[in-house]
């Protein structure tokens, strides 16, 4: 696997595209306690400023605990495409109605029972502080054929088919 470190627009690019090809990711509060609190979280969105957008009820645990500390990681998988991404920054709640017009979207009144009028809405910006990926160029099938025709002919696969990096946002 090498290593592509990228940054701003680029940076931002890979973000977007890996974030919101998972769409879905383990969202963790609370770091310092262990075991850290994670539970699975749906991306809204990830703007064009790398900022990751989220709808959340304002009275769930997750609210309570960027309140008392907004250090949040964020982790995403796309098993289907062998794509990784880990976010650690800030979270920042917002409740007014204009980001909530914003970011709202028909599917999130499944969780709220008023729409977006319902006066639980809030709005979660996370902004990355260190952002790592990994992505497979190839895609899974063809670096699983690549680890199994390594295995069968004992030759050692220099795993090149595949990237990792930092994202500097």
């Amino acid at each position: 696997m090498s290593t592509e470190n990228l940054s701003q627009k680029e940076a931002i690019a890979k973000l977007k595209e890996l974030s919101e090809s998972a769409r879905m990711c383990m969202f963790c509060t609370n770091l310092e306690t262990l075991p850290i609190a994670a539970r699975p979280m749906s991306l809204r969105e990830t703007d064009e400023d790398g900022n990751l957008w989220f709808l959340s009820s304002a009275d769930s645990n997750k609210n309570f605990e960027i309140a008392e500390d907004n250090r949040v990681q964020l982790l995403f998988m796309n098993n289907s495409n062998s794509e990784y991404l880990s976010v650690f920054g800030k979270a920042f709640v917002y409740r007014d109605k204009a980001t909530i017009e914003e970011k709202w979207t028909p599917l999130a009144s499944a969780w709220f029972e008023e729409g977006k009028d319902d006066p639980k809405v809030s709005v979660i910006r996370v902004t990355p502080d260190e952002t790592y990926y990994w992505d497979t160029k190839a895609g899974k099938l063809v670096s699983f054929l690549t680890f199994a025709a390594a295995a069968i002919s004992g030759k050692k696969t220099d795993n090149s088919d595949g990237v990792e990096g930092k994202l500097h946002i």
